[in-house]
């Protein structure tokens, strides 16, 4: 017992004990921190996968189903096409032809699918012009009337949000979830007639029809600028009011959340005072949940809003396929019904992966 050695072993560099982070591994081998950013890799690239062939998925049925949708919902896209005159057999039955109805659903199908896959999305009926040409031409419409209300509402959701979870049990705070509830209950149509009738027919202080005047698009740059800019306050702030509510309550939430956590009390220890312990403290630990709605209502920017566009008569994306399941001008709609899932899809899709990388709580639980 007595010649047992206290020294400790000595270590050499390739190996044996002790030693520092990556000591015991030879030329080749690869040590613990690097098996670990290996396994985080393949996580990662599992997580992309799986989140980028879901999505794919969706856009597969979406193909499929835009194609019989709106083939079930009834209507004669002959008699739009020919007008309200009278037709014989023969004009119908020409019609047909060129339209391409008078084939069976099963050829007609194989069509859509060479169509697709060609990215020759067809001609309208009503206008004869290539769908997506309508459809490029009404999307800077509906983004500058969605892109201004997602801002607006996003934005004064946030600060309102924040102040009312920040003063909880405050008159202020109750005034504004009441205001936010009757807001997010309140049907798109019935605010938007609302919103008509006080500010339009009552004050006549802008207008509801249209986007521009009848000489807007004669008129110079700054005229012009202003004159769509008159037109899109009601539509923009109607649509606003709907979504606004949301970035209220979310906000709030996170918030109250955040209110009792300790980093709080040692920064107003510190003699910092309440706004600015809300503004630099708070409120970036508590937009997580905010990023992500914004990110998913993304999609919605480029969708449009059908109703608001409806309503205000705006040009957009939502009133052209209005316009269109009127009639029903089915390769106009079917172009428009897969860019509308297809951008609400993409935007869930980086929703998720944006969210990952913003929560480390998600990136452990994955």
């Amino acid at each position: 017992m007595g010649n047992l050695s206290t020294t400790p072993p000595s270590v050499s560099p390739s190996g044996g004990a002790g030693g520092g982070d990556d000591a015991g591994y030879s030329a080749g081998t690869t040590p613990p921190g690097g098996v670990h950013r290996s396994a985080a890799r393949r996580e990662l690239w599992r997580f992309l996968a799986g989140r980028v062939s879901g999505a794919v998925v969706s856009m597969l049925l979406v193909l499929l189903s835009a194609f019989f949708i709106f083939r079930v919902i009834g209507g004669d896209p002959v008699r739009a096409v020919g007008g309200d005159s009278p037709m014989t057999p023969e004009q119908r039955a020409e019609i047909e032809e060129r339209l391409g109805l008078n084939e069976p659903l099963r050829v007609q199908f194989w069509e859509y699918v060479k169509d697709v896959f060609t990215l020759d999305w067809g001609q309208s009926y009503v206008s004869s012009a290539q769908v997506t040409d309508l459809m490029w031409d009404r999307l800077p419409n509906t983004l500058l009337l969605t892109g201004t209300a997602l801002i607006l509402a996003a934005g004064l959701g946030v600060w309102i949000g924040a102040r009312a979870g920040w003063r909880q049990g405050s008159t202020f705070e109750k005034t504004q979830v009441g205001i936010s509830l009757t807001l997010w209950s309140a049907p798109t149509f019935w605010l938007g007639m609302i919103v008509i009738i006080v500010f339009s027919v009552r004050l006549d202080l802008f207008p509801v029809n249209g986007m521009r005047s009848a000489r807007g698009g004669d008129q110079d740059f700054l005229p012009d600028l202003l004159d769509v800019a008159h037109h899109l306050v009601l539509p923009a702030c109607t649509m606003a009011a709907v979504i606004y509510a949301q970035y209220v309550l979310i906000m709030r939430s996170s918030i109250l959340e955040e209110r009792g956590n300790d980093y709080l009390t040692v920064a107003k220890a510190k003699g910092l005072r309440d706004d600015v312990v809300r503004r630099r403290h708070a409120v970036p630990n508590a937009l997580l949940p905010t990023v992500t709605l914004i990110a998913l209502q993304f999609g919605a920017i480029f969708n449009g809003a059908l109703l608001t566009e409806t309503i205000f008569s705006w040009p957009g994306l939502g009133l052209l396929f209005y316009q269109a399941i009127k009639i029903p001008d089915i390769p106009l709609l079917q172009v428009l019904f897969i860019f509308f899932a297809g951008t609400t899809i993409l935007a869930n899709m980086l929703a998720d992966i944006i969210y990952r990388f913003l929560d480390p709580r998600v990136r452990r639980s994955a």
